[in-house]
């Protein structure tokens, strides 16, 4: 596959972003030299070459799992700028649109 101008785009309108001409030429040769990278990588010869599980022999070891420093629902929303009755109120973070 080979990245090209129009492809660049559109990939800058579905991403909403303006860039100028020099900023498309620089993400152009910058993602041509990654799926040139990515190609060379297809090229290797992995067949007796375990997959890699994890990167130590030392075993995952997770700390107790102990309660502290915690204080109360009233405590906790006294200072909030909006709140209900439980709960801290938040503007809308994600606006799904169809």
């Amino acid at each position: 596959m080979k990245i090209d101008k129009p492809l660049i785009l559109k990939l800058e309108k579905l991403a909403k972003l303006k860039l100028s001409e020099n900023e498309r030429e620089e993400l152009l040769g910058d993602l041509n030299n990654i799926l040139g990278m990515v190609d060379k990588l297809d090229k290797l010869d992995t067949t007796d070459v375990k997959p890699l599980v994890y990167l130590t022999d030392e075993p995952n070891e997770a700390r107790a799992d102990i309660k502290s420093h915690s204080i109360d629902r009233e405590q906790a929303l006294k200072n909030a700028p909006d709140k209900n009755e439980q709960f801290f109120k938040v503007p809308k973070v994600i606006d799904l649109q169809k």
